[in-house]
């Protein structure tokens, strides 16, 4: 599984919406793109889809930007990654319910299944609240002080 930079952003931006936002006060996109390195034309696009997913609200006007849509405690990392790039696991651009093997592959389907219900479990399991609060589930921190986790075999 890749993580692509658009759903890297995606997290990153909705973090600092989570961190930085006092009160109502929308953050400008320029504000989020200097804080977090991001393209602001790319996060422009980003934000867009987070709107439409209903993650972001936005303002318009001079004291306009965005801000979280609901509480950071109901977005998962999940939910931000679809907004952007669409299902979580795919194979060959198909979701993996939609896929046929024949003969020897038959075995590669249920592989593809587990595949994504392990990685939906952590991403779906981790809210941005979690992440500003540096507060990761116990699962994910026991998976990454793993040292083999650490390692590119």
């Amino acid at each position: 599984m890749r993580i692509s930079a658009r759903a890297d952003y995606a997290v990153r931006a909705v973090l600092e919406l989570a961190v930085r936002q006092e009160g109502d006060d929308p953050l400008k996109a320029e504000t989020i793109a200097a804080a977090q390195a991001i393209p602001h034309k790319f996060l422009e696009g980003i934000l867009g889809d987070l709107r439409r997913a209903g993650i972001v609200d936005s303002r318009r006007g001079g004291g306009g930007g965005y801000r979280l849509a609901r509480e950071a405690s109901a977005v998962t990392v999940a939910d931000v990654i679809r907004a952007v790039d669409g299902p979580i696991v795919s194979v060959r651009g198909e979701r993996p319910t939609g896929l046929t093997y024949t003969g020897s592959a038959q075995p590669l389907l249920p592989l593809w299944i587990a595949l994504r219900a392990n990685v939906r479990q952590i991403l779906e399991g981790v809210t941005v609240a979690d992440i500003a609060a540096d507060a990761l589930p116990e699962q994910v921190r026991r998976l990454a002080a793993e040292p083999a986790a650490w390692e590119n075999p």
